[in-house]
């Protein structure tokens, strides 16, 4: 009869057990947001500014309580991979941002070289992706999920090239760059395009492969070709040597460049030989206005230097994505991108912008700085 009873007993138990382990399944707990970024590899200043502002971004917003998101406060909790500076590390960490983490969201890769596999591989999972730095067109072109902080490189080609034949007064020009990388390649091609278009003359087209670092032999011949101005559309590791080598050869034009120029390290490697040059950016420190001068603050007294335009836009890029979150009410992917395709306004840290459904690109202003006395300073303003 005992046995009888335990018998039944057990079976009940069993039972509630299993009842209970048919209620209602229980909801997030936090935000996950990924960071895909290039802390080691060819450019490891770009990942460090990204990861800086990233975690500034998120302490910001969990030091305030959380995010709100349909009456309910979340933590967001970060997981930044590192990428390599290689096309291949960028999409298995894409890869395992959206698998293996679980994230609602990524913010990167920077150079358009990591951020266009890493964007196959988010829009395949249906995730919502934001490059802070990228400016290749291909890495939003045909995509839904994947947008933008920065300008892309046909404006800003059009920028630059313009701005060689309007300020500088240049009729005849060259361009150095690196014919392996997407960003460097893209946007020599629309500075070519936009300077002949006007009625200038691209006397020499340059190219050489990442890794070189002897230049010597296609500065030569941009020098006899006798060109008014020199693009150097290159990566802030790269430029200095660049420079310097075409001093030695006695080639003493103007040189102008593009946004990945945007590292104090780039004057830190090359001194003396930078001062006066131009380049093309997101963003000027030194006229900042009060939303980006606040972040400048902040990120000086968190991190004890001025930050960078990866760092800007980064922060911009979560100051969209938290946007987005609260907009769509819930924690989801579908209604994260159908919110970031509708903001209608935002005023970063590098501007204002907005998206229109189907693009991922912002519309926004560019700006051009010069190198003064080891410095970058703002020189005029560019709107698309």
């Amino acid at each position: 009869m005992l046995k009888k009873i335990l018998t039944i007993l057990l079976a009940l138990t069993m039972a509630g057990m299993a009842l209970a382990g048919c209620g209602p399944t229980p909801g997030p707990v936090e935000i996950k947001i990924g960071v895909n970024a290039e802390l080691t590899g060819g450019i490891p200043v770009v990942g460090a500014s990204c990861k800086n502002a990233a975690t500034m971004a998120v302490a910001e917003v969990n030091d305030a309580g959380g995010l709100e998101v349909g009456g309910t406060k979340y933590k967001v909790t970060l997981f930044v991979q590192d990428n390599e500076d290689k096309a291949e590390s960028s999409a298995a960490v894409a890869q395992k941002l959206i698998t293996q983490n679980n994230v609602l969201a990524i913010v990167g890769a920077n150079a358009s070289r990591n951020a266009i596999p890493a964007a196959a591989i988010a829009e395949d999972a249906k995730v919502p992706m934001i490059s802070p730095w990228s400016t290749n067109p291909k890495t939003t072109e045909g995509k839904k999920y994947v947008f933008r902080a920065a300008f892309i490189d046909p404006f800003q080609g059009r920028v630059v090239a313009k701005f060689a034949m309007d300020q500088l007064k240049a009729k005849k020009a060259a361009v150095l760059y690196d014919v392996a990388s997407e960003y460097n390649k893209g946007i020599a091609e629309f500075f070519k395009k936009t300077f002949e278009e006007a009625g200038g003359q691209v006397v020499s087209f340059e190219t050489y492969t990442t890794g070189d670092k002897d230049f010597s032999s296609q500065l030569t011949k941009i020098k006899n070709a006798g060109p008014d101005v020199l693009f150097l559309p290159n990566y802030y590791s790269e430029v200095p040597l660049q420079v310097q080598q075409a001093h030695k050869l006695g080639l003493t034009i103007p040189v102008v460049g593009s946004d990945s120029w945007g590292s104090e390290e780039l004057i830190k490697l090359g001194g003396k030989d930078m001062e006066g040059l131009f380049f093309s950016t997101h963003y000027a420190p030194d006229i900042a206005a009060p939303v980006a001068k606040k972040f400048i603050d902040s990120y000086k007294a968190k991190y004890g230097s001025t930050p960078d335009d990866v760092a800007a836009l980064t922060y911009d890029s979560f100051g969209l994505l938290f946007q987005a979150i609260k907009s769509a009410g819930k924690l989801d992917r579908q209604a994260v991108r159908d919110a970031l395709a509708k903001i209608p306004s935002y005023e970063g840290v590098t501007g204002k912008m907005q998206f229109k459904e189907g693009s991922g690109d912002p519309i926004k202003s560019a700006v051009i700085l010069q190198i003064k006395e080891g410095k970058f300073t703002y020189f005029s303003t560019a709107a698309p």
